[in-house]
Formats: C-alpha cells, structure tokens, sequence
C-alpha cells in the first residue's frame, strides 16, 4: 500500500517521494545450474507517461549467491527513492517487476522477469 509525503526541497518547490512496504517472496532456485556464479534481481515499479513509453524506478535489489539462498521471504521498505517531480505519479497506475539476471560462470548473461499489474498510486498525497 503506497504511502506519500511531501519531502521540502530547495526554495518553493516540493518532490512527492512514495514510500511503500514490500513484501517480496521468491523461488528462484531453478536459475542455478552448475554454470550460474550468482543471480542478481531487483523489483522496480514501472509505468508510462505522454513523454515516455517505459518508466522505470528501482526499488528494491540483492545478489543472490547460491541455490540456497535462492528461496526467500522479505518484508522491507524501497531501498530506493521513489520520487514524483511534477506531480505525475498522481493517481497513475503502475506495475511492480521483477527482473533476474543470472551470472554465469561462463558465457552470455541471461536476463528475465515477471510483471505484477493492477497497482495504482492514489489521487492525493498526505
């Protein structure tokens, strides 16, 4: 559930930042294969503006090293800023997703995700 405040910045001019709580959980175990060296996945909240087809803001990231960890449960607050500039976040519906990029060993890197529609930022900020 995003939750908005007004953050003061030089002179008039106000950015609204989104803080949200994440609870992410994952089973990624079926990445790794003799060749994987580690997995790399963050989830960004992505969206589109007149100006821009694809916006995207990181979230939240983290290597995993190992088949073992490769099955986790997180509840966290972003780890990154998400910031409106202009008031375009208003109301605008976004997706969350979650990308990997697995690391081989040897070889081409290999990237992929899965996108969680249905969010929408509210039309008032606090």
């Amino acid at each position: 559930d995003p939750q908005h405040q007004l953050v003061p910045e030089g002179g008039q001019r106000q950015r609204r930042e989104v803080s949200m709580t994440l609870n992410i959980s994952a089973d990624l175990s079926s990445l790794f294969t003799w060749n994987t060296k580690q997995v790399f996945v963050f989830v960004a909240a992505e969206y589109e503006t007149p100006q821009n087809a694809l916006n995207q803001v990181s979230l939240w990231d983290g290597i995993i090293p190992a088949k073992e960890h490769a099955k986790f449960l997180i509840h966290t607050t972003n780890k990154y800023r998400f910031i409106d500039q202009g008031s375009n976040l208003k109301g605008r519906d976004f997706n969350l997703t979650m990308h990997w990029h697995i690391m081989p060993k040897t070889g081409k890197m290999f990237a992929d995700k899965i996108v969680m529609t249905g969010y929408q930022l509210p039309e008032q900020y606090r």
